[in-house]
């Protein structure tokens, strides 16, 4: 039986409960794609933390809070709300992981969170800041597009799906304001906001801003999204043999 790669999955937080959770399509879609996802903890020392990524082909960083606006030298929106042990965590994992050229990918959270930690900004609080026409925080049920996103021809995401725009579902209120000089935009809604990003000196270091743990089932994009990364992992396990 073929080895699945292991792709390991950044927990989300809930204060009231003090307790790590996650969301099932996060777990089902890596499956389904062939990988084997395990949740990690939300706090390791560095030793455990460099054990843990040693385990893995390939990490996933998924919604959930908001990205502490200190790492790109902002001060909060009221609405803004982080978890700092969260924070620290995908921070020091990151950047391991990049000098390692692990494949990543990031999806909603993970697109702000992977901008801002290399060196971009974010939009705060897009009813306030940005106030466009366009539905970015859509009402149950997720697994339906409420606006469309134009892909940037000849870029990776472009030439995956073979298409110029795709339905994207979409609940967010951060989004990415200034790119980071290490990324490259792969698609951008119809008012404007980028929503999907790569960085073309890794091997895969994707992120979009909508959101394949809700529609996988659905759309055939989202799966063929997840499978790319799954890909990616799959390519990094075996080299770990070599």
């Amino acid at each position: 039986m073929k080895k699945r790669p292991i792709v390991g999955v950044l927990p989300l937080f809930d204060e009231d409960r003090n307790s790590i959770w996650m969301l099932p399509g996060y777990l089902d879609c890596l499956q389904e794609a062939g990988a084997l996802p395990l949740i990690l903890p939300q706090r390791m020392d560095d030793h455990a933390l460099g054990q843990a990524l040693a385990l893995c082909d390939g990490l996933l960083f998924t919604g959930g809070h908001d990205t502490n606006p200190a790492l790109y030298g902002e001060p909060p929106h009221p609405t803004t709300v982080w978890n700092a042990a969260r924070d620290d965590l995908e921070q020091r994992l990151f950047v391991q992981a990049y000098e390692r050229d692990v494949p990543m990918f990031g999806i909603c959270r993970g697109i702000q969170f992977i901008n801002a930690v290399m060196g971009g900004t974010l939009y705060q609080d897009l009813p306030s800041q940005w106030g466009s026409g366009i539905d970015h925080h859509m009402q149950p049920p997720y697994d339906r597009p409420c606006h469309r996103v134009t892909l940037t021809p000849q870029e990776p995401l472009a030439k995956l799906l073979g298409c110029e725009s795709l339905g994207v579902n979409s609940y967010h209120h951060q989004a990415v304001k200034q790119m980071a000089a290490g990324l490259r935009e792969m698609a951008r809604s119809e008012d404007g906001l980028i929503e999907a990003v790569y960085a073309p000196e890794r091997s895969f270091l994707w992120a979009i801003q909508w959101h394949p743990e809700f529609s996988h089932r659905t759309d055939p994009p989202a799966r063929t999204i997840v499978r790319a990364f799954v890909s990616a992992c799959e390519k990094k396990a075996r080299a770990k043999l070599l």
